[in-house]
């Protein structure tokens, strides 16, 4: 299965995908870690390179028969197309799951208090993130608010999206 997160810096996205990739033992790609490590290399990151090495190794990992946690932002439907053709041209499901957080002083707060995790890697700002191009989804898919919830609330509610997915 490939699980595909998509939302906003800031949203809880990563928090709650790591934790999933965790509780599955799943592969976890998360193209922050992949750009910064292109970055670090002395590679220029202007377009969607990033996100390509993502998908070569998240084809990869499916080939083996491993679930892949794909933790991108994936604000744009031509990304987003792009992780489906992933799965679609290997027979593999896949779930589409965007975070965010409703409460606009909770996400910008998280925004301004956070630490980067990725030596190096410099966060984006608020004023970034707000003025970030982000498509409205044009399908079904699983949406989690993380908004005043613990990361094993998001968990559970997430777990319960996917069963009830799974059941219908």
């Amino acid at each position: 299965m490939l699980y595909i997160f998509s939302g906003l810096p800031g949203t809880g996205k990563t928090t709650l995908s790591s934790a999933l990739a965790r509780e599955l033992k799943a592969t976890y790609l998360r193209v922050d870690v992949v750009e910064q490590a292109m970055r670090d290399a002395g590679k220029t990151i202007e377009g969607p390179e990033g996100y390509i090495v993502c998908y070569a190794i998240a084809s990869q990992n499916l080939q083996l028969g491993l679930d892949v946690i794909a933790d991108t932002v994936n604000p744009i439907q031509i990304t987003r197309q792009a992780w489906r053709n992933v799965a679609d041209s290997l027979g593999i499901p896949y779930v589409e799951i965007e975070v965010l957080c409703s409460d606009y002083i909770e996400h910008r707060n998280r925004i301004e208090m956070r630490t980067a995790d990725i030596p190096g890697f410099i966060l984006p700002t608020w004023e970034q993130v707000r003025n970030r191009e982000y498509d409205v989804w044009d399908r079904d898919h699983i949406v989690i608010d993380t908004a005043h919830q613990t990361v094993e609330e998001s968990l559970n509610t997430l777990f319960k999206q996917l069963e009830d997915r799974r059941l219908s």
